[in-house]
């Protein structure tokens, strides 16, 4: 697959920001909310064909609606079209303009996981928006995770499911590892005060920025960018004076969230389509691993779309930038009844 070339970003519908509360949201953990706040956008007419769009861990829903993401898909003509569909944009549960532990309660909010996630994603959809099935379920990182899980957890509830950059496996190997020294760096600095700080610790920014150094941007990407060490240290420097926008909790339990994600038990209960859309050089998910190999191969009516490494990719980040797969998310959607 040739690496796709830019196109100007079409027009598409201001996104309408709107919140709904659930009630008595109970967590995993047996704790339970009485009131949970969920943030989201959408676009398009709800009579529209539904489509849910999930967000990845650093992000929320504002973070999907740019010219290389939004501008490639809800235009007019586009693969997911506002002027047809109805596409539904959730903050997560931590992220967003939804609950999370920066709102008060600190590192006294409940530990959530993945699974609670997906279950207040449901009930906005269920509860708050009356919605039981969605045409399409299309999430990058940590949504691509959260599009695995609804396949698994509500196998009726769309008819197709577009992960990206992620595997249906568990979460392991560096991909972990990295996550956890981000959470050990912040935790093990003495301003974090288990988690009682009154201004965020010093350390935030820089371990951010080195967990996103070393699991996103593509290896020749990278390497074309800062082709030596003067073009290097520029590089980091312009990115070290950027301000920190994470709040150390809400950074902490979003990474954190992603413990005992794990899927592929479950595998066998997908009945919807499956287009899963990764890049060869994804630093979180190294498809030299096999592993994503091996999970598809259990899956009827999937596909891998594995998008080439380049100079033009941008590893983890890559599927962030929808020129890549437009064009044969079109053709996906088209083929399915």
């Amino acid at each position: 697959m040739a690496a796709a070339s830019p196109a100007p970003a079409a027009p598409y519908p201001e996104p309408r920001e709107t919140t709904w509360v659930a009630q008595d949201f109970r967590f995993h953990t047996g704790e339970v909310m009485p009131e949970l706040r969920l943030g989201y956008l959408t676009l398009g007419d709800p009579s529209g064909i539904p489509v849910l769009v999930l967000h990845g861990s650093a992000g929320s829903a504002r973070s999907m609606i740019s010219p290389g993401f939004a501008g490639q898909l809800f235009g007019p003509g586009q693969a997911l079209d506002a002027a047809k569909h109805y596409i539904i944009i959730p903050d997560a549960l931590g992220a967003g303009k939804s609950s999370k532990p920066s709102d008060g309660l600190k590192a006294r909010f409940p530990r959530f996981n993945y699974a609670d996630i997906l279950q207040a994603k449901h009930r906005l959809l269920t509860g708050g928006l009356g919605i039981s099935h969605v045409r399409l379920v299309i999430g990058n990182s940590m949504g691509g995770m959260l599009a695995w899980l609804w396949g698994v957890t509500h196998p009726d509830f769309m008819d197709a499911i577009v992960p990206m950059a992620a595997q249906p496996t568990a979460m392991s190997g560096r991909n972990w590892m990295l996550r956890r020294l981000l959470i050990e760096t912040i935790r093990r600095d003495p301003a974090y005060q288990d988690g009682d700080y009154t201004s965020q610790p010093a350390c935030l920014p820089l371990a951010f920025l080195f967990f996103n150094i070393a699991t996103n941007g593509g290896t020749q990407a990278l390497q074309q960018a800062a082709p030596t060490r003067a073009a290097a240290d520029a590089l980091l420097d312009q990115r070290l004076a950027q301000p920190a926008a994470a709040d150390a909790n809400d950074l902490i339990y979003m990474y954190e969230a992603s413990r005992d994600y794990d899927p592929e038990p479950l595998l066998g209960r997908i009945r919807a389509r499956v287009l899963a859309i990764n890049s060869a050089d994804d630093e979180r998910n190294p498809h030299e691993t096999g592993l994503m190999a091996a999970a598809m191969a259990r899956i009827p009516n999937a596909r891998l779309l594995l998008i080439p490494g380049s100079t033009e990719t941008a590893g983890h980040g890559t599927t962030g930038q929808a020129r890549f797969w437009r064009e044969e998310l079109a053709a996906f959607l088209k083929s399915i009844p």
